[in-house]
């Protein structure tokens, strides 16, 4: 199996970052979220990342999945 980093489609807060990397480690989206936000909150690295993988990070198509 082939496993992508993408944006998440479905488990979208703000761009989709944190649902897609839960997705792709299958971690708990919130703890993925409170981990960003701390992170965010402490240092300016962790709002450069986010808006760096938001801007960079294609956005998973869930409508052409299982059809």
């Amino acid at each position: 199996m082939n496993k992508k980093l993408m944006r998440s489609s479905t488990d979208v807060k703000l761009g989709g970052v944190c649902g897609g990397i839960a997705e792709y480690f299958n971690w708990d989206p919130s703890l993925v979220r409170i981990a960003t936000l701390v992170l965010g909150i402490t240092t300016q690295i962790g709002i450069v990342a986010y808006i760096a993988a938001w801007a960079i990070l294609p956005l998973k198509d869930d409508r052409y999945i299982n059809q």
